[in-house]
């Protein structure tokens, strides 16, 4: 690898690991606001029977799926997080492929955001409540992970061809080399 290259790689990932300590900072932020705020108080009504702010312990993943399975979520997340990284460390240093990091580090500044919190209190801290058709309670860190999610899934079905993506083979090409 070049050192113009190896340049380029350090500095995405001194900007991952920005977008993510902010993010990161920011998600905690609103889970301490909620804490001080809202827990033991009524909802915070902010539209009327559209969105609300009510205090609510989540023990479960998403949709409170999986409830008091601390280790399991917990295990399950830590391997996301890993291949997540790998993929991360894996990326070309190409202009097109910048959008792709700072939305897996979205992902990694929620994923982070929700293990801390389960780590710290054994439960996710969630207040956001979307009530107008009566969808589950949620924090900023599942916005990161849902919002994040979606861009990529729309950039590997949309924008990017399998040429693009070529940097995920496993398999060596030297066979088709000799070809």
């Amino acid at each position: 690898m070049s050192s113009e290259k190896r340049v380029k790689r350090w500095v995405m990932l001194i900007v991952d690991l920005a977008v993510v300590a902010v993010l990161f900072v920011l998600d905690q932020f609103t889970k301490h606001l909620a804490v001080m705020h809202l827990k033991d108080s009524p909802a915070y009504v902010l539209i009327d029977g559209v969105l609300e702010l009510q205090y609510l312990e989540n023990r479960g993943s998403a949709f409170g799926m999986l409830q008091n399975q601390k280790f399991f979520i917990l295990f399950v997340g830590t391997v996301f997080l890993g291949v997540i990284l790998f993929f991360l460390f894996r990326l070309p240093e190409k202009k097109k492929f910048c959008i792709v990091h700072i939305l897996l580090s979205g992902v990694i500044a929620g994923g982070l955001g929700n293990m801390v919190d389960r780590f710290r209190f054994d439960y996710v801290v969630d207040f956001i409540s979307f009530v107008l058709i009566n969808y589950p309670i949620f924090n900023a860190a599942d916005i990161y992970i849902v919002v994040s999610t979606v861009g990529l899934f729309l950039l590997f079905l949309f924008v990017f061809k399998e040429k693009d993506l070529e940097f995920l083979n496993f398999k060596q090409n030297r066979y088709r080399e000799m070809k």
